[in-house]
């Protein structure tokens, strides 16, 4: 089966190419770039990619789904600048899609973080679905953390080789990311009328650490496992923070 590969960008020129390279086994790659203001698409188009270019940004959903409809094959894989598809999964989906049994699979994902692969801290298994049938699912409009849905219900295959992801090769790619979300989670949830107070966001943060670091056995990790689920405490507590300054704008 003839495969399609969909990449959103915005100032990726750093991870573009190597995001490319992995998928040279592919078909077709498309790559819609969200106004970036470096090089990614010129690197894109050098790497043999078709490359879109956005005029406006509605948020990740929106913008995959955009995406996807410049697709030219039955079959897609959705990739994000930061990752890499691994020889042996490349080699696993090539054997998937030769008799593929279903229309949806999943994929387990691994992070590294400033160097170090995180086997814990609830960062693994993360499995994501990421290969489909392009007439089966679609992304919902969430601005963040969106997710591919099925069109009907269908089941949802496992493949078993890793998507790899470098999404934090220094700290302060974590709290530029950490930033970004922050705002568009809390700016989401606020257009539809939530609200949280201080207590909320505190208690937030709080309990992300003690899941990470104890339930999801963070401190399996050493330093850097330390390091991920402070980090996610903070996250935790900086969204809902954000929401709570927005909503003391209103007053």
């Amino acid at each position: 089966m003839p495969l399609s590969v969909i990449i959103i960008t915005r100032n990726e020129s750093a991870n573009i190419a190597a995001c490319l390279d992995s998928v040279a086994f592919a078909d077709e790659v498309i790559v819609l770039d969200g106004q970036s203001t470096d090089n990614t698409a010129e690197i894109a188009r050098q790497h043999g990619a078709k490359v879109f270019l956005a005029d406006s940004w509605e948020g990740f959903g929106p913008q995959k789904n955009k995406a996807l409809a410049f697709a030219n094959h039955d079959w897609v894989l959705s990739l994000d600048a930061d990752e890499r598809v691994s020889s042996t999964l490349a080699d696993e989906i090539q054997q998937c899609l030769r008799q593929p049994a279903y229309s949806l699979y999943d994929i387990p994902r691994l992070t590294n973080f400033c160097g170090q692969w995180i086997h814990h801290c609830g960062w693994r298994p993360d499995r994501v679905t990421r290969l489909f049938q392009k007439n089966a699912a679609c992304f919902t409009n969430d601005v963040v953390h969106e997710k591919l849905v099925s069109a009907n219900n269908s089941p949802i295959g496992k493949l078993q080789h890793s998507l790899l992801h470098y999404s934090y090769p220094h700290a302060n790619a974590y709290w530029r990311k950490l930033q970004v979300y922050s705002l568009a989670w809390a700016e989401q949830k606020h257009a539809q009328g939530q609200t949280t107070s201080m207590a909320r966001a505190i208690a937030s943060g709080v309990v992300a650490f003690i899941k990470s670091y104890f339930f999801r056995l963070g401190f399996l990790d050493g330093a850097m496992g330390l390091a991920v689920c402070i980090l996610q405490g903070q996250a935790a507590y900086g969204k809902y923070f954000t929401l709570y300054c927005l909503n003391q704008g209103e007053k």
